[in-house]
């Protein structure tokens, strides 16, 4: 099974990637797929047999959360990346369907919890920014943990945003610019694609997004927001498990029941 669709409670990973693109008022969808995960390209599909038998047993509740969820016609795209080199590689696996505009980029694997998500509060932030630029999620890290993301340097303030003043890939602990990391949610240019084009292997080899926005900075200006909610790493085991219990404790109909059972478990009333 393809990480990107391991359920947090009982919605897929990117499911939950795709709602938080969907409030912040994103129109068309494209994904970057590879070998043997043609199962998110059917999760977006029509499902005739699960239809039927919801019909016929008549779960009207369960049928609106299909149609809820499923896209409009023609508003998803899908495009292999056939070789794994790398994000900044698999953003540029889709620079055709793109095309010459600004576009939100969201890592599937990471999800943020707030109501604003975190893309709605981008778009909001660039905006108000009121010219041609990019936008990136940032978030604190503890700098013991510094070295496993990218890393920008904090400028000046303009509006709920600032200016990245640097941004490196994974750099030890020394060198790392601040405690900001680069958080999964970006707002870029359509320029980086050109950049993409040549761009040479960086850390571990790959052709990574950080070494391009940093060759787009010479260009553009980059600004950094630190959003409101909290981040999950669910490339991780911890926090594919974190995420879990604090999507399930926000569930009205299941916080109650699974609150009592965590109680249990940690030995606490």
């Amino acid at each position: 099974m393809p990480k990107e669709m391991l359920p947090v409670v009982d919605r897929p990973l990117i499911q939950h990637v795709v709602d938080e693109a969907r409030e912040a008022g994103i129109e068309h969808f494209i994904f970057v797929t590879g070998r043997n995960k043609g199962v998110i390209e059917d999760h977006f599909d029509r499902q005739f047999e699960l239809e039927a038998t919801l019909k016929e047993r008549k779960k009207t509740a369960e049928m609106k959360h299909l149609d809820a969820d499923l896209p409009k016609a023609g508003s998803t795209s899908f495009t292999r990346q056939q070789s794994p080199l790398g994000l900044g590689h698999a953003v540029w696996c889709a620079r055709e369907l793109v095309g010459n505009q600004p576009f939100a980029l969201l890592l599937p694997d990471v999800l943020v919890q707030n109501k604003p998500g975190c893309l709605k509060q981008m778009i909001e932030a660039y905006r108000d920014l009121k010219e041609t630029a990019n936008v990136i999620a940032v978030e604190e890290m503890a700098m013991e943990r510094i070295h496993q993301y990218g890393v920008v340097g904090m400028g000046k303030a303009k509006g709920k945003t600032f200016t990245i003043t640097s941004m490196v890939e994974k750099p030890p602990r020394e060198k790392a610019p601040s405690n900001l990391i680069i958080t999964g949610r970006y707002i870029l240019q359509p320029e980086i694609f050109n950049i993409l084009a040549t761009q040479q292997g960086g850390a571990g080899g790959e052709i990574q997004i950080t070494d391009a926005m940093i060759e787009l900075a010479k260009q553009q200006p980059f600004y950094g927001l630190k959003f409101k909610g909290r981040s999950f790493d669910c490339g991780s085991k911890v926090g594919f498990l974190t995420a879990n219990v604090a999507y399930a404790l926000a569930r009205d109909d299941i916080a109650p029941a699974f609150r009592k059972e965590l109680s249990g478990l940690l030995g606490t009333k």
